[in-house]
């Protein structure tokens, strides 16, 4: 067995900075920040349900997720479960059985940048799971990995304690520090566009929609 690598954990966030993003779109984050914060390729596995929480990050060596067992081990309760897998899709890195182990220790959802199996349990859960594919042929438990570092999922960097939202667009975190600024900036962005429906209903749309914000 190689050695999982484990980096201390992050600062906790405060629960009600999580609140305050619980509600708000995908969609509406990534354009409040210059269109960036996407984790690419992934699609939702599970019922429904939005996915709220921190990251706890885990890098593994492709179809490998023993790093992934020693993650459920060390997350707390809220902590996304955030692998970078490199993309590969020839082995599934969680399943049911990992599924009931996170909602177990109260793990707020899984972000996988590899494969999953087991479709059928998530699909019929509201335990968040994002994933790039599925396949039956399960993983190697050998190593080597590591917890709590940066990885790249999709393009972009995701940090040890950042905030994660999904919905059923997808996947976007962003850095804890930056959330006051974000939440107004959020906030104008829906009144924004609330102001032009409401115009389209009445038929008084000018345009303005096309232009930059």
């Amino acid at each position: 067995m190689t050695a999982i690598t484990h980096n201390p954990p992050p600062p906790s966030v405060d629960p009600g900075l999580l609140a305050a993003f619980r509600d708000v779109a995908t969609a509406t984050i990534s354009d409040c920040l210059d269109r960036m914060p996407v984790l690419a390729g992934l699609r939702a596995f599970h019922r429904g349900g939005r996915l709220i929480g921190t990251a706890f990050t885990v890098r593994v060596r492709a179809g490998d997720n023993l790093a992934i067992h020693q993650a459920l081990e060390a997350a707390r309760r809220g902590d996304v479960i955030v692998v970078d897998g490199g993309g590969d899709t020839s082995r599934a890195l969680v399943g049911d059985v990992m599924k009931a182990i996170a909602e177990s220790r109260g793990v707020a959802g899984f972000v996988i940048d590899g494969a999953v199996r087991d479709t059928d349990a998530f699909a019929a859960s509201d335990f968040p799971c994002y994933a790039r594919a599925a396949t039956p042929r399960g993983p190697f438990k050998t190593g080597p990995g590591a917890t709590n570092l940066p990885v790249c999922i999709g393009g972009w960097t995701v940090n040890p304690g950042d905030v994660v939202v999904g919905d059923a667009d997808g996947v976007v975190t962003f850095p804890p520090g930056i959330a006051p600024t974000l939440r107004e900036a959020v906030r104008a962005q829906a009144d924004r566009e609330a102001e032009v429906l409401a115009l389209i209903r009445e038929g008084r749309y000018d345009g303005r929609y096309a232009r930059p914000a």
